[in-house]
């Protein structure tokens, strides 16, 4: 990462895209210094007190009948997912609500938190209703953490995410893909002339549909549905075997 220019939290705020369309790809952490070689040119790395690696800890919410995975097991187009998320190395920690739409478009609110609220507060409640426009009962339902690369592009209004070793927890029960990255990029429109989408192009990595919390799911809970997702985990395990 050193070969990368820097940008501050500050300065990448100018391409927030609270409303935009994300663009998956699974690959493996040796493909990703492959990836990484040929677009230091073009992206500069999001850098936090000489920190380029952020640490990321989030609790996501769920309903008792696990409604938010539901949907998006199901193909549900509208979909929500709401999950609360500390940026350990700002100190930060947020109230996420992230919610898809039938053509593509995820829009994000968020209002921050002190910290993690496993009993979400009146405050919380409210902003989640406000933004929903449901009343929904929730109960925490997975923990994640990874650790993420944020580059942003010098030339086109776009973010890129990479995010890295990534672990699940809840109940005493442990996963982590190790070998795993994600890679999310962040446009107003999906983008194929984009560096990284014709990088990840030359090693044959195609977008592909995928979601940290399902994945999550899947890998903690022994009684939900997930047979829209084996040929997911088949992928996923092949990457980090």
């Amino acid at each position: 990462m050193s070969r990368f220019s820097s940008i501050s939290l500050e300065e990448m705020n100018s391409v927030a895209l609270m409303k935009r369309t994300d663009t998956k790809f699974v690959i493996n952490k040796e493909q990703l210094l492959a990836v990484l070689s040929k677009i230091d040119d073009q992206y500069k790395v999001l850098e936090i007190k000489k920190d380029r690696i952020m640490s990321y800890s989030s609790l996501y919410f769920d309903t008792d009948d696990n409604k938010f995975y539901n949907d998006h097991h199901n193909g549900k187009n509208n979909r929500t997912k709401i999950r609360q998320r500390k940026y350990v190395e700002s100190n930060l920690c947020f109230l996420e609500i992230k919610q898809k739409n039938g053509k593509g478009e995820t829009n994000k609110s968020r209002i921050p938190v002190s910290d993690f609220e496993v009993d979400l507060s009146k405050s919380s409640t409210a902003f989640i209703s406000e933004t929903t426009n449901e009343v929904y009962n929730l109960e925490p339902s997975l923990w994640n953490g990874f650790n993420r690369i944020t580059l942003v592009s010098l030339k086109n209004k776009e973010r890129v995410t990479i995010d890295l070793n990534l672990s699940y927890k809840m109940n005493d029960i442990e996963k982590k893909f190790e070998n795993l990255v994600v890679v999310e990029v962040k446009q107003e429109r999906f983008n194929r002339n984009s560096a990284i989408v014709k990088a990840l192009k030359v090693l044959r990595q195609h977008p592909y549909s995928i979601s940290k919390y399902c994945i999550g799911m899947v890998s903690l809970y022994n009684d939900i549905k997930y047979n829209v997702f084996k040929k997911k985990l088949i992928k996923i395990n092949n990457i980090t075997a």
